[in-house]
C-alpha cells in the first residue's frame, strides 16, 4: 500500500522551526555567531537572519552549518510535528542501489538515503534537469562530474547542476551510504570534495 502524499500545509511550519532549531543547537554547543561565521564562511548577519526567521533556509546555507556542527542535515530541518511523524516508505532497488525516500510527497526538494554497492561496469555519465546535493554518510563515493573525477569521503558533500554530465558509485570494493537531496531547478555548482588521486 502506497503512502498517501502529505499536504504542503506542513512545509511553512517546518521552515519556521529551522531558525529556532539553528539557534538552540548553536547555543547548546557554546558557539558564537562569529565563531560559526568563521567555520562556515557565512556572514554573521546572514546567520542571525536565519536564526530569527528573516532569511529563508536554503541548502547552500544549511549544509555548511550541519558540517560545522557535525550533525546530520535532517537534525537542522526536522519534520512536521503534527500527526504521526513516522515515515513508512519501503526501500526500493534502483539500478542496483537500495534507495529509501525520506520525503513522503513530491515537492521542490526530495530527499533519499542511498546504499550504493561497488559497480564493476565503466562510468556512464548522464544529464537531466534538476539540482542535486550528495552527502556521504559512510564509505567512499566516486563522483564524475563533467571533467572532474572526485572521491568524497564520509562527512563530505557535493552539490551540482544535474544538466552537467555526472555519474557516481562506490569508490572501492565496499558499499557507500549517501544522503541525496534533489531539487528540480539547477542554478549553480559547488563541489566540496578532494580531487581523486591517481
Amino acid at each position: 500500500m502506497e503512502e498517501e502524499p502529505a499536504g504542503a500545509a506542513g512545509i511553512p511550519e517546518v521552515l519556521r522551526q529551522v531558525g529556532p532549531r539553528l539557534r538552540r543547537l548553536r547555543v547548546e554547543r557554546g558557539v558564537t555567531l562569529a565563531g560559526l561565521a568563521e567555520a562556515t564562511g557565512i556572514s554573521k548577519s546572514t546567520l542571525s537572519r536565519l536564526e530569527s526567521g528573516r532569511r529563508r533556509p536554503a541548502l547552500d546555507l544549511l549544509l555548511p552549518i550541519a558540517q560545522a556542527h557535525q550533525v546530520p542535515l535532517d537534525e537542522l530541518v526536522g519534520a512536521p510535528e503534527a500527526g504521526d511523524p513516522r515515515v513508512r516508505i519501503a526501500p526500493r532497488e534502483i539500478h542496483g542501489m537500495t534507495v529509501l525516500p525520506l520525503t513522503r510527497a513530491a515537492g521542490p526538494i526530495q530527499a533519499f538515503k542511498m546504499v550504493i554497492p561497488p559497480r564493476p561496469e565503466p562510468p556512464e555519465p548522464r544529464v537531466h534537469e534538476g539540482y542535486e546535493w550528495l552527502y556521504v554518510l559512510s564509505g567512499r563515493l566516486r563522483l564524475i562530474l563533467a571533467e572532474h573525477d572526485l572521491v568524497l569521503r564520509a562527512g563530505e558533500a557535493a552539490e551540482f547542476d544535474t544538466r552537467l554530465p555526472h555519474w557516481f558509485a562506490s569508490a572501492d570494493e565496499h558499499p557507500v551510504e549517501v544522503l541525496s537531496l534533489f531539487g528540480r531547478q539547477g542554478e549553480r555548482m559547488h563541489v566540496r570534495a578532494r580531487p581523486r588521486k591517481g
